[in-house]
Protein backbone atom coordinates (compact mmCIF):
# COMPACT_ATOMS: atom_id res chain seq x y z
CA UNK A 1 0.00 0.00 0.00
CA UNK A 2 1.07 3.43 -0.98
CA UNK A 3 -1.12 5.44 0.62
CA UNK A 4 0.29 6.13 3.65
CA UNK A 5 2.52 9.74 4.61
CA UNK A 6 3.90 10.27 8.20
CA UNK A 7 3.86 13.96 7.73
CA UNK A 8 -0.02 13.90 9.10
CA UNK A 9 1.32 12.42 12.17
CA UNK A 10 4.99 13.57 12.39
CA UNK A 11 6.18 14.98 15.76
CA UNK A 12 2.93 13.31 17.73
CA UNK A 13 3.29 11.30 21.16
CA UNK A 14 4.49 8.06 19.73
CA UNK A 15 7.06 9.59 17.54
CA UNK A 16 8.64 11.03 20.74
CA UNK A 17 8.52 7.56 22.83
CA UNK A 18 9.93 5.73 19.27
CA UNK A 19 12.46 9.01 18.45
CA UNK A 20 13.84 9.58 22.38
CA UNK A 21 14.16 5.54 22.70
CA UNK A 22 16.27 5.32 18.93
CA UNK A 23 18.40 8.49 19.54
CA UNK A 24 19.23 6.87 23.33
CA UNK A 25 19.88 3.56 21.31
CA UNK A 26 22.42 5.18 19.03
CA UNK A 27 24.10 7.13 21.49
CA UNK A 28 25.15 4.57 23.16
CA UNK A 29 26.02 1.87 19.93
CA UNK A 30 28.57 4.92 18.73
CA UNK A 31 30.12 5.20 22.00
CA UNK A 32 32.38 2.40 21.11
CA UNK A 33 35.07 3.28 18.55
CA UNK A 34 33.75 0.13 16.77
CA UNK A 35 31.73 0.63 13.00
CA UNK A 36 27.74 -0.56 12.79
CA UNK A 37 25.24 -0.79 10.70
CA UNK A 38 21.87 1.14 10.75
CA UNK A 39 19.09 -0.73 8.47
CA UNK A 40 15.32 0.92 8.24
CA UNK A 41 12.26 -0.78 6.76
CA UNK A 42 10.33 1.90 6.46
CA UNK A 43 11.96 5.15 6.59
CA UNK A 44 8.91 8.10 4.99
CA UNK A 45 10.35 11.21 3.94
CA UNK A 46 13.61 11.61 6.72
CA UNK A 47 12.66 15.67 7.35
CA UNK A 48 8.92 17.30 8.22
CA UNK A 49 7.92 20.84 8.55
CA UNK A 50 5.51 20.71 11.14
CA UNK A 51 4.07 23.76 9.57
CA UNK A 52 3.01 22.34 6.43
CA UNK A 53 -0.83 22.50 5.66
CA UNK A 54 -0.51 18.46 5.98
CA UNK A 55 0.73 18.59 9.78
CA UNK A 56 -1.46 21.08 10.68
CA UNK A 57 -4.34 19.55 9.63
CA UNK A 58 -4.41 17.06 11.86
CA UNK A 59 -2.48 18.97 14.44
CA UNK A 60 -0.82 15.80 16.28
CA UNK A 61 2.40 17.65 17.18
CA UNK A 62 0.59 20.05 19.51
CA UNK A 63 0.26 16.90 21.54
CA UNK A 64 3.38 15.41 20.61
CA UNK A 65 6.97 17.29 20.58
CA UNK A 66 5.24 20.54 21.10
CA UNK A 67 3.85 20.06 23.90
CA UNK A 68 7.28 18.03 25.55
CA UNK A 69 9.11 21.10 24.56
CA UNK A 70 6.76 23.52 26.49
CA UNK A 71 7.25 21.18 29.32
CA UNK A 72 10.77 21.18 29.37
CA UNK A 73 10.87 16.90 29.16
CA UNK A 74 13.47 15.22 28.02
CA UNK A 75 15.59 17.74 28.90
CA UNK A 76 19.73 16.84 28.05
CA UNK A 77 18.47 13.73 26.29
CA UNK A 78 19.96 12.70 22.98
CA UNK A 79 16.95 12.99 20.68
CA UNK A 80 16.97 16.89 22.16
CA UNK A 81 20.55 17.33 21.00
CA UNK A 82 19.49 16.12 17.46
CA UNK A 83 16.53 18.01 16.89
CA UNK A 84 17.63 21.04 17.97
CA UNK A 85 20.34 20.42 15.23
CA UNK A 86 17.97 19.97 12.69
CA UNK A 87 16.31 23.22 13.45
CA UNK A 88 19.51 25.08 13.50
CA UNK A 89 19.84 23.82 10.15
CA UNK A 90 16.31 23.80 8.63
CA UNK A 91 13.91 26.15 10.88
CA UNK A 92 12.07 26.15 13.95
CA UNK A 93 9.29 24.00 12.60
CA UNK A 94 11.35 21.37 11.37
CA UNK A 95 11.27 17.77 12.47
CA UNK A 96 13.94 14.44 12.24
CA UNK A 97 12.05 11.53 11.48
CA UNK A 98 14.13 8.19 12.39
CA UNK A 99 16.11 8.02 8.74
CA UNK A 100 17.83 11.80 9.78
CA UNK A 101 18.00 10.87 13.37
CA UNK A 102 20.16 7.72 12.59
CA UNK A 103 22.16 10.13 9.87
CA UNK A 104 23.02 12.27 12.99
CA UNK A 105 25.22 9.62 14.60
CA UNK A 106 26.57 7.21 12.24
CA UNK A 107 30.36 8.04 11.63
CA UNK A 108 32.82 7.33 9.47
CA UNK A 109 33.17 3.70 8.60
CA UNK A 110 29.78 2.97 9.51
CA UNK A 111 26.71 1.76 7.10
CA UNK A 112 23.19 3.37 6.86
CA UNK A 113 20.53 1.08 4.92
CA UNK A 114 16.93 3.07 4.45
CA UNK A 115 13.80 1.63 2.38
CA UNK A 116 11.18 3.69 1.37
CA UNK A 117 8.42 2.31 -1.61
CA UNK A 118 6.17 5.54 -1.55
CA UNK A 119 7.47 7.44 -4.65
CA UNK A 120 7.09 10.67 -3.25
CA UNK A 121 8.75 9.95 0.05
CA UNK A 122 11.09 8.19 -1.59
CA UNK A 123 12.10 11.61 -3.39
CA UNK A 124 12.02 13.74 -0.55
CA UNK A 125 13.94 11.22 1.91
CA UNK A 126 16.59 10.64 -0.80
CA UNK A 127 17.04 14.65 -0.82
CA UNK A 128 16.73 14.77 3.29
CA UNK A 129 19.53 11.94 3.41
CA UNK A 130 22.32 13.75 0.62
CA UNK A 131 25.52 13.75 1.84
CA UNK A 132 24.79 10.95 4.36
CA UNK A 133 26.16 7.71 5.09
CA UNK A 134 22.66 6.49 4.62
CA UNK A 135 21.73 4.69 1.19
CA UNK A 136 18.21 4.89 0.27
CA UNK A 137 16.55 1.80 -1.79
CA UNK A 138 12.86 2.07 -3.13
CA UNK A 139 12.15 -1.50 -2.33
CA UNK A 140 9.87 -3.75 0.16
CA UNK A 141 11.59 -2.67 3.25
CA UNK A 142 11.46 -6.36 4.73
CA UNK A 143 12.70 -7.69 1.34
CA UNK A 144 15.67 -4.93 1.57
CA UNK A 145 16.30 -6.15 5.09
CA UNK A 146 16.13 -9.81 4.94
CA UNK A 147 18.90 -9.43 1.65
CA UNK A 148 21.42 -7.11 3.93
CA UNK A 149 21.61 -9.46 6.98
CA UNK A 150 23.89 -10.27 8.12
CA UNK A 151 25.17 -6.87 7.57
CA UNK A 152 28.46 -5.36 6.94
CA UNK A 153 29.57 -4.15 9.84
CA UNK A 154 27.84 -6.92 11.58
CA UNK A 155 27.31 -4.91 15.13
CA UNK A 156 24.31 -2.75 14.52
CA UNK A 157 20.64 -2.03 14.87
CA UNK A 158 17.12 -2.28 12.41
CA UNK A 159 14.47 -0.62 12.93
CA UNK A 160 11.08 -1.88 12.19
CA UNK A 161 8.54 1.16 11.87
CA UNK A 162 5.28 -0.05 9.31
CA UNK A 163 2.01 2.03 9.19
CA UNK A 164 0.28 -1.02 10.03
CA UNK A 165 -2.38 0.38 7.37
CA UNK A 166 -1.65 -3.54 5.66
CA UNK A 167 -3.21 -5.28 8.31
CA UNK A 168 -1.18 -8.55 7.50
CA UNK A 169 2.35 -6.85 8.70
CA UNK A 170 0.25 -7.72 12.71
CA UNK A 171 0.72 -11.64 11.39
CA UNK A 172 4.14 -11.36 9.30
CA UNK A 173 6.37 -8.96 11.31
CA UNK A 174 7.09 -12.26 13.95
CA UNK A 175 8.28 -14.08 11.44
CA UNK A 176 10.37 -11.60 9.62
CA UNK A 177 12.12 -11.11 13.11
CA UNK A 178 12.79 -14.95 13.76
CA UNK A 179 13.86 -14.69 10.02
CA UNK A 180 16.24 -11.49 10.84
CA UNK A 181 17.60 -12.92 13.95
CA UNK A 182 18.64 -16.11 13.02
CA UNK A 183 20.33 -14.22 9.92
CA UNK A 184 21.99 -11.53 12.54
CA UNK A 185 22.30 -12.90 15.98
CA UNK A 186 23.68 -10.13 17.29
CA UNK A 187 21.66 -7.14 15.52
CA UNK A 188 19.57 -4.98 17.72
CA UNK A 189 16.03 -5.26 16.56
CA UNK A 190 13.61 -2.61 17.23
CA UNK A 191 9.78 -3.17 16.33
CA UNK A 192 7.84 0.13 16.53
CA UNK A 193 3.81 -0.69 17.03
CA UNK A 194 0.72 1.31 17.58
CA UNK A 195 -1.75 0.96 20.70
CA UNK A 196 -4.69 1.14 18.95
CA UNK A 197 -8.44 0.65 20.59
CA UNK A 198 -9.22 -2.77 20.12
CA UNK A 199 -5.49 -4.12 20.97
CA UNK A 200 -4.33 -5.54 17.35
CA UNK A 201 -0.69 -5.62 18.85
CA UNK A 202 -1.70 -7.94 21.34
CA UNK A 203 -1.51 -11.67 18.81
CA UNK A 204 1.35 -9.88 17.09
CA UNK A 205 3.28 -9.80 20.76
CA UNK A 206 2.16 -12.63 22.22
CA UNK A 207 3.74 -14.81 18.90
CA UNK A 208 7.04 -12.60 19.47
CA UNK A 209 7.38 -13.35 23.14
CA UNK A 210 6.55 -17.22 22.65
CA UNK A 211 10.26 -17.14 20.41
CA UNK A 212 12.26 -16.89 23.24
CA UNK A 213 14.43 -13.77 21.70
CA UNK A 214 17.36 -13.19 23.69
CA UNK A 215 17.77 -9.36 25.96
CA UNK A 216 14.04 -9.43 24.46
CA UNK A 217 12.47 -5.92 26.02
CA UNK A 218 8.95 -5.24 25.81
CA UNK A 219 8.01 -0.92 26.59
CA UNK A 220 4.74 0.93 26.26
CA UNK A 221 3.49 4.45 26.84
CA UNK A 222 -0.06 5.73 26.94
CA UNK A 223 -1.74 9.08 25.71
CA UNK A 224 -4.56 10.91 25.09
CA UNK A 225 -5.91 10.07 21.60
CA UNK A 226 -4.65 13.33 19.67
CA UNK A 227 -8.20 13.87 18.25
CA UNK A 228 -11.87 13.16 18.79
CA UNK A 229 -12.30 9.65 17.11
CA UNK A 230 -8.60 8.83 16.80
CA UNK A 231 -7.69 5.19 17.95
CA UNK A 232 -4.22 5.35 18.82
CA UNK A 233 -4.12 5.24 22.81
CA UNK A 234 -0.17 4.56 23.15
CA UNK A 235 3.00 3.43 21.47
CA UNK A 236 4.96 0.31 21.55
CA UNK A 237 8.51 -0.98 21.35
CA UNK A 238 9.94 -4.20 21.37
CA UNK A 239 13.34 -4.78 21.02
CA UNK A 240 15.58 -7.82 20.77
CA UNK A 241 19.79 -7.41 21.85
CA UNK A 242 18.28 -5.05 24.06
CA UNK A 243 21.49 -2.23 24.49
CA UNK A 244 22.82 -1.95 27.94
CA UNK A 245 21.10 0.58 29.97
CA UNK A 246 17.80 0.89 27.45
CA UNK A 247 15.82 0.00 30.40
CA UNK A 248 17.07 3.06 32.59
CA UNK A 249 16.64 5.00 29.32
CA UNK A 250 13.05 4.22 28.26
CA UNK A 251 12.00 5.02 32.51
CA UNK A 252 13.42 8.38 31.83
CA UNK A 253 11.39 9.23 28.10
CA UNK A 254 8.38 7.41 30.39
CA UNK A 255 7.87 10.22 32.76
CA UNK A 256 6.92 12.58 29.93
CA UNK A 257 3.85 10.52 29.46
CA UNK A 258 3.02 10.14 32.93
CA UNK A 259 0.51 12.13 35.05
Amino acid sequence: MLSYQHIYHAGNPADVHKHAALAAMLAYLTQKDKPLSYIETHGGRGLYDLAAPEAAKTGEAAAGIDAVLARGGLAGSSILAVLDRVRAAHGPRAYPGSPLIAAHFLRAGDAGHVAELHPREHAALEEALAGTALRVYRQDGFEMAQSICPPTPRRGLVLIDPSYEVKADYDTIPQQIARLHRKWNVGVIVLWYPILIGGPHGPMLRALEAQGLPGALRHEVSFPPVRAGHRMVGSGLFVVNAPWGLEDDLATIAKVFAG
